[in-house]
């Protein structure tokens, strides 16, 4: 079920791009300004709106971290936010003074791209902020860029009607001529990487929309260091007019377009099935989003809004549902997308801590916590004569309301039944920043990084060598031990997928190696 959360209406021209953070919603204007909002009550942020651009901002998208927001503009810069601050980082100003189409950060932030009306491409080292290379795509525009999960790839589409793919040095690997008649509009990768039964051909899912009323999705195969090739799988074609905008969810199992006939629709994204059509906004949906850590997707218009949704389940397929069940460890309907980790209090942010004292019911106290900087570990050190001489909590009851749900969380145990792929094989400790190696496996990041550095370059998992020390980080993963983690006590073991048809080896939400149908 998708239900409406909220609509903002605080921009006074068309919305042309929206975005997440884990904490945070973007959107820019036909205004010249960026607003930025919490997701936790879409409140708007004390320095927004962000003015810098002196013409309207096409795009906006956030670093990895969060830490960044970029934007770019037709006044032929991209902008680098602080999102601490809200002041101009950086401002970067495109080859050639073009106007600026689109922007994205790749999934490590080592490089930032953005796209001009003139067919150039500009990749820039972000950590430098330097230009790092350029490309061109001759007498066309710019519209559309999405980095490979893996981040060594880069996929362009124009109004010439193209797709493009492009390792880091901007050489070109590919071109999908005529992939949307009369041109593109929008691309993404899914944050899903998958591999062939052999194990080792890389392969990627890529969605792409136009101005054809077409959504594809494609499987795009890395076949060689210089070479790739593009495979249609689902043409989708609920939509009556141009699709404006298109994105994956988090986990890779949603796609969300936005439409020149007003409508949203929301796709089963492995099976190409139509989930939801919504029609909330009164002008075209010329973007869409969704967030990495909840159940929550965004888009805007040129009817000056956006609207934020919840998503309350994820598939219409009984196998996806009893995953993301298993996953939470939970019959109740639709999905828990927590904001922190029962299994490392200690390291829990203020924000974390604020959104447990929510949800224990304790919301009257997250000012009181906040003002005092209190995070994980200073949670845990909280006693009654704290709660009243530090934090002056008056009130008996609710003075013991905290201490109860405290003990609580220090009683829950750190490791009782946790599922093998949540632990990384060197440590054999649950993952707080799982990666994919070369191998297919996931680690720890800090701990894969010290075999490398200190063993010779094998996989731990199989001795054999590693073709490359590249490590991807596994957000999939990262989610999954995050729902686990919030689970009831005593959840109903996850179910194990069966293959059926004919197969691809994919990462499921649990970071690890399964069997998926594959549809031609």
């Amino acid at each position: 079920m998708v239900s409406l959360v909220c609509t903002l209406q605080n921009h006074r021209d068309d919305v042309n791009w929206c975005t997440f953070s884990g904490s945070l919603l973007a959107t820019c204007s036909a205004d010249k300004t960026i607003r930025v909002y919490h997701t936790r009550d879409f409140t708007e942020l004390p320095f927004s709106p962000l003015s810098g651009h002196g013409y309207g901002v096409h795009c906006c998208c956030f670093s990895p971290c969060g830490q960044f927001l970029a934007s770019c503009s037709t006044d032929a810069t991209t902008v680098v936010w602080a999102m601490n601050t809200g002041e101009i980082e950086a401002v970067l100003e495109h080859p050639g003074r073009s106007p600026v189409r689109v922007c994205a950060f790749s999934p490590a932030s080592s490089y930032l791209v953005s796209g001009a009306a003139d067919g150039s491409l500009a990749l820039w080292d972000f950590p430098s902020r330097r230009l790092h290379r350029t490309g061109a795509v001759p007498d066309t525009t710019i519209v559309a860029c999405s980095f490979s999960p893996c981040g060594q790839l880069l996929a362009t589409g124009s109004t010439y009607g193209d797709l493009r793919v492009w390792d880091l040095t901007l050489n070109q690997l590919h071109a999908e001529k005529y992939a949307h008649d009369l041109g593109v509009t929008c691309c993404q990768f899914s944050p899903q990487m998958m591999k062939d039964v052999a194990g080792c051909l890389v392969q990627f899912r890529f969605a792409s929309c136009g101005q054809d009323s077409l959504l594809k999705v494609w499987l795009l195969s890395r076949t060689s260091p210089t070479g790739c090739k593009m495979a249609l799988l689902h043409t989708l074609s609920a939509q009556s007019a141009t699709v404006l905008s298109c994105a994956y969810s988090a986990d890779g199992q949603l796609l969300i377009s936005g439409s020149m006939d007003k409508s949203i629709a929301v796709y089963d994204a492995n099976n190409g099935i139509l989930l939801y059509i919504l029609n909330q906004h009164e002008r075209y949906v010329t973007a869409c989003a969704f967030s990495p850590t909840d159940p929550l997707m965004a888009a805007g218009s040129m009817d000056k809004t956006v609207s934020v949704w919840r998503v309350e389940d994820g598939s219409s397929t009984s196998d996806k549902t009893l995953l993301d069940e298993a996953a939470s460890g939970s019959h109740e309907a639709g999905r828990r997308w927590p904001g922190h980790s029962r299994l490392m209090v200690s390291e829990w942010s203020e924000d974390e801590v604020s959104a447990w004292l929510q949800e224990e019911g304790l919301e009257s106290l997250v000012d009181t916590f906040k003002a005092n900087n209190i995070d994980g570990a200073e949670l845990l050190t909280l006693s009654k004569e704290s709660l009243g001489s530090e934090l002056h909590i008056e009130s008996l009851g609710l003075r013991s309301k905290v201490l109860r749900k405290l003990e609580e969380l220090r009683a829950v145990p750190v490791s009782d039944g946790v599922p093998d792929e949540y632990l990384c094989p060197i440590t054999h400790e649950v993952m707080k920043d799982p990666v994919i190696a070369a191998d297919g496996y996931s680690y720890e990041r800090e701990a894969i990084e010290s075999w490398i550095s200190t063993k010779s370059r094998t996989s731990p998992m199989t001795n054999l060598p590693l073709h490359t020390t590249l490590l991807t980080p596994n957000r999939t993963l990262k989610m999954a031990i995050f729902r686990w983690t919030s689970r009831p006590l005593n959840p109903t073991p996850p179910l194990q997928p069966r293959p059926q048809g004919p197969t691809l080896q994919t990462f499921n939400i649990y970071g690890i190696w399964h069997m998926a149908s594959y549809a031609e």
